[in-house]
């Protein structure tokens, strides 16, 4: 590990990293309860399968091909970084057990997380409705490809957008929630709505959670899994020469995924003023509405997170607040307009708040370093416009829209209409009855005998 400040950087780094993993699991279990709450008895165990198998699925194609694209892809369409993608194949020696190597396998799995949490926002969206296996193949789309290709352009400390727009965007605002929130949009206008939800007369009918307790319980995990998010968002060091001397004069504790200098202890203090703004806002706007308050807390969070590494606590609270109204407000304007049925309100908390939140910050940090490297353009209102809509619309929307509709052509996207009907544990609650009714037959024999 060479000296004693090299070997210290490695151990605290690897734990860092490792601790930010759990936390994040959090936010997947957290997402399990939400939509399991806000689903009907009739579709549970369907919501909670599809959900989960995210897991295996996202891990293993992530593994495969999605941590290569991270790394050879920041260029591109430029250019294509075949040394540096070479290095994140399934087949290279830093790829799995390696003494001589502590950093890649925490650092691919927090990546890894990120990639479940953008897969999981669109389950939300899609439950009742949406057939397992056609959801599974968007889960891998997003999650392995369109988000992953976001980050190496927008949060590789040399992605091209962050070069040439001066893209910033500190703790995901655009990179996971408008993405997904956009992929969710482009789905749903495919899917179309739940049955029930409208009236022939195109009058909105409401389907309520089936579980507020549930869902409440859930949001607050996601809040907790959030922490891990935010920490893992960023790049520990211990000394300026840990990043090859590009910060000078003082020693941090942690960067910014674009190598610029922040501390835990700014983020802390964004993190719990952007959620209590969200979550106040929420009240007021909602009227007290408890899904929307829960749900408005997170969208804070999301509206503030593109720049919680450099905003004053009281600016997050703010941009916190005005996401949520906006987001609240577009929510029900496009599910009157266009007849969208998006189940969780996850298009809005994620894609409408994480879309604000990255033009805002364009605004409010207008002229910041996006990077500490020379020659880097600076955060401005007209690259993160530009940004945002390359988040929500090119990457995300797009995807999502035409694997959909490649899915819906060839009869695979939606659950049959009578299974939706019966609901989609179907087959599940006929192996529970006939289970009841065989218990219940031997329990009549043995009163008999």
């Amino acid at each position: 590990m060479g000296n004693n400040l090299d070997a210290l950087t490695t151990v605290f780094t690897e734990f860092y990293y490792w601790v930010t993993i759990p936390l994040m699991f959090l936010i997947h279990v957290g997402f399990c309860m939400y939509e399991v709450g806000a689903s009907r008895r009739k579709n549970h165990m369907h919501t909670l399968m599809k959900n989960s198998m995210i897991i295996p699925l996202v891990t293993i194609t992530f593994y495969f091909f999605g941590w290569w694209i991270y790394w050879a892809f920041p260029n591109f369409p430029m250019s294509i970084d075949f040394a540096a993608g070479a290095a994140n194949t399934p087949w290279a020696e830093t790829m799995g057990t390696h003494v001589g190597d502590r950093i890649t396998g925490v650092f691919w799995a927090a990546f890894l997380l990120f990639s479940w949490t953008a897969a999981s926002i669109v389950s939300g969206s899609v439950i009742e409705r949406i057939n397992s296996g056609a959801f599974w193949v968007l889960a891998v789309v997003i999650g392995s490809v369109a988000w992953i290709i976001d980050a190496a352009w927008g949060w590789h400390p040399s992605g091209w957008m962050v070069k040439y727009l001066g893209y910033h965007d500190a703790y995901a605002s655009g990179v996971i929630h408008a993405i997904a929130g956009g992929f969710a949009l482009g789905v749903l206008i495919v899917l179309g709505p739940r049955i029930g939800k409208f009236g022939k007369d195109g009058s909105i009918r409401e389907i309520l959670p089936h579980n507020p307790w549930m869902v409440c319980v859930g949001l607050f995990i996601i809040y907790a899994g959030f922490w891990g998010f935010y920490v893992a968002c960023n790049v520990p060091l211990i000394s300026p020469e840990g990043i090859g001397g590009l910060i000078t004069g003082e020693t941090w504790t942690a960067t910014t995924i674009y190598l610029t200098p922040t501390t835990l202890s700014a983020i802390t203090f964004n993190f719990l003023m952007s959620l209590s703004g969200g979550m106040m806002a929420a009240f007021v706007v909602s009227k007290g509405d408890a899904f929307w308050t829960y749900s408005g807390g997170l969208a804070g969070i999301i509206t503030a997170s593109a720049g919680n590494d450099l905003y004053h606590p009281i600016q997050a609270m703010l941009i916190g607040m005005v996401g949520v109204v906006i987001a609240y407000k577009m929510h029900f304007w496009v599910e009157r307009k266009f007849k969208l049925d998006d189940a969780v309100g996850a298009v809005a908390v994620h894609g409408y708040a994480g879309f604000m939140g990255v033009v805002i910050c364009g605004f409010v940090l207008w002229g910041h370093p996006s990077s500490p490297y020379e020659g880097y353009a600076t955060i401005n209102p007209l690259g993160q416009f530009i940004g945002a809509i390359i988040m929500f619309g090119v990457l995300g929307f797009l995807p999502g829209f035409i694997t959909a509709k490649i899915l819906n052509a060839f009869g695979v996207l939606r659950i049959p209409r009578e299974i939706e009907l019966l609901g989609l544990d179907f087959d599940s609650m006929e192996a529970e009855q006939a289970a009841r009714d065989e218990v219940s037959e031997a329990t009549k024999r043995h009163i008999n005998q």
